[in-house]
């Protein structure tokens, strides 16, 4: 049960961070996607920080439930992170939540608890994974990711819909990156039993700092890209997915097959369906709409070199 309370709280961080850190970049040029001249901007505002903190404390706080819960249950519970990151943004940009978009939220998290409770997914009783199947699995894990990142920036962001295609691109990739480095925390953390020294010993610590830095990036322009309700729902949704294929391939952890995969798959087709009906909420007009209103100046004070219009 603690691995369970752990994984809730990982996922209000980072629904705190994301929204927190699209605060910071929404009004940042468009052309800044997937460039480094994107941090640079981005350190030099406080709002991101504050989303930096917080993305920290949901890395501590899976940290602390993969060691002591199994991949394929702490990662899906972080699908919280969506409905979470919907409260958070309808209070932050000052939205309000219809019928829509609370029945999307109920949807997903019935549908979560329909698929951690008919697949039961349990600790493997095996080895964990040798190199030859790390490096497999990483590489097929890196070319997904590649290929999300190609796709958006092929959608011209200047065309109805392309800014919300490229950011939900980037978000799945960014979310597969997610699970690559929840998986390497797991291989750092299943030592954790004989000491920090150990953690610390193990190839997969600076692997998951590096695959950490990349998915950080993907994030950042994956919020900057475009709406935030464009980006969330395949940023949450990959994650748990990438993350249980891990479990099951590199720690062989269990789930149970038989007639409850049937119920499972549900639980998994309603999650879906509720956060694609989430992507399309009326709520991504109110966000544009606020973002174009902190461009345009009021009538009350002209652009400068311009005489007021009368």
């Amino acid at each position: 049960m603690l691995s369970y309370f752990l994984a809730v709280l990982a996922a209000c961080a980072n629904a705190a961070a994301s929204v927190l850190q699209r605060r910071a970049s929404r009004d940042l040029p468009g052309e800044d996607s997937l460039r480094p001249q994107l941090i640079l901007h981005l350190l030099r505002r406080p709002v991101w920080f504050a989303g930096f903190l917080c993305v920290i404390m949901g890395f501590v706080l899976q940290a602390a439930a993969l060691a002591t819960g199994s991949l394929s249950v702490v990662q899906p519970i972080l699908v919280i992170e969506l409905p979470a990151t919907l409260l958070l943004a309808s209070w932050v940009f000052h939205t309000r939540l219809h019928h829509r978009e609370w029945l999307s939220a109920v949807g997903m998290t019935g549908g979560l608890a329909a698929l951690l409770y008919f697949l039961s997914p349990a600790p493997g009783d095996g080895e964990e994974a040798g190199w030859e199947a790390w490096t497999v699995g990483t590489g097929v894990n890196l070319f997904v990711v590649v290929a999300a990142v190609e796709w958006g920036r092929r959608q011209p962001p200047s065309l109805p819909g392309g800014a919300s295609r490229r950011a939900a691109a980037f978000g799945v990739a960014a979310g597969c990156q997610f699970g690559l480095t929840a998986a390497f925390m797991k291989g750092a953390m299943s030592r954790g039993e004989e000491g920090i020294g150990a953690v610390f010993a193990t190839w997969q610590l600076y692997a998951m700092v590096a695959a950490g830095i990349l998915a950080m990036f993907l994030l950042q322009s994956a919020l900057h890209a475009g709406n935030l309700l464009a980006a969330q729902p395949g940023l949450t949704l990959s994650d748990p997915i990438v993350a249980i294929l891990w479990g099951s391939f590199a720690f062989a952890e269990h789930v149970r097959g038989g007639w409850y995969i049937v119920p499972a798959v549900a639980g998994g087709a309603l999650i879906a369906v509720s956060a694609v009906v989430l992507a399309r909420s009326p709520l991504l007009k109110g966000e544009v709409a606020l973002r174009e209103a902190d461009r345009v100046p009021s009538a009350e004070q002209p652009p400068a070199g311009r005489p007021p219009v009368r």
